[in-house]
């Protein structure tokens, strides 16, 4: 199965009623990656796509230059199963290009620094890394903030997507950005990663002694009840470094070397 025909999948489970339960936005095109999934050796891993990449901080729909993915508004469509081959060309080029167009990089810019030094990069002709999700469609509401029911039934109904991407892939190595991705994935993979507490990576508190960091690494080779073909090599941290609560630059940097390190060790 090929990026347009899981898009095309994804479309029909875009038109299920019970999806507007579970906040996910409707008029929002799923989004099966960040970057050109068919060049990267490395990706890294997050839950679900934000809102902010379909919405302004006034909730109102990306247009024009600002625009990062499609959605029914723009490819004139009144709901998913008028979809036509062009429109899920036009899906798929969007997810793909993403980094050549107006990439959320406030986000990524922090992430792209963990494996710069394994010669890695989102950007660029060149570019040999992507992002992807275990859940392929924006929510209105926070991962964070949705029920655990909300959370179980996404995982459920779209799990075998990321499997499917993975399978027909070149991706080598999957960097696991925080503890909710890394026990997410542990459960729809069926895996346990071995689990090590890392001194460099403690974030300093006054209070306390400080909080734990933890480096995590293993293998998959199914995801969501698919077949892998292989094995994929996995790298996690229980830090999220965009959004944990004083993440120094020391301990990003060490995270950085740890996953520089570990990379360069697979593509040898």
């Amino acid at each position: 199965m090929n990026a347009r025909e899981i898009v095309q999948s994804l479309l029909v489970r875009l038109d299920d009623p019970a999806l507007i339960d579970l906040s996910v936005i409707p008029w929002a095109a799923p989004v099966i990656s960040f970057g050109d999934l068919s060049k990267a050796r490395v990706a890294t891993l997050g839950l679900n796509p934000s809102n902010r990449e379909f919405v302004d901080v006034s909730n109102r729909e990306l247009m024009g230059s600002e625009r990062r993915f499609q959605t029914l508004n723009s490819l004139g469509l009144s709901k998913w199963s008028q979809a036509k081959p062009e429109h899920i060309d036009q899906i798929v080029d969007a997810c793909f290009g993403y980094f050549d167009g107006n990439p959320y990089d406030g986000w990524f810019r922090a992430l792209e620094k963990l494996f710069l030094d394994a010669g890695v990069s989102y950007y660029g002709m060149f570019s040999d890394a992507c992002h992807l999700d275990l859940v392929p469609f924006a929510t209105s509401t926070k991962w964070g903030a949705l029920t655990t029911r909300q959370k179980a039934q996404l995982l459920s109904l779209s799990g075998d997507a990321l499997g499917l991407l993975l399978r027909d892939s070149s991706i080598e190595v999957l960097v696991l950005n925080g503890q909710a991705v890394i026990d997410n994935l542990q459960q729809v993979s069926n895996r346990s990663f071995k689990k090590e507490v890392v001194a460099e990576w403690i974030l300093p508190r006054r209070s306390s002694d400080g909080v734990l960091g933890y480096a995590y690494t293993g293998k998959i080779n199914q995801v969501g009840g698919v077949d892998l073909g292989r094995e994929v090599s996995v790298l996690g941290y229980n830090h999220n470094i965009q959004s944990s609560f004083g993440v120094t630059s020391q301990v990003k940097m060490a995270i950085q070397k740890w996953i520089s390190h570990h990379t360069n060790e697979v593509f040898c």
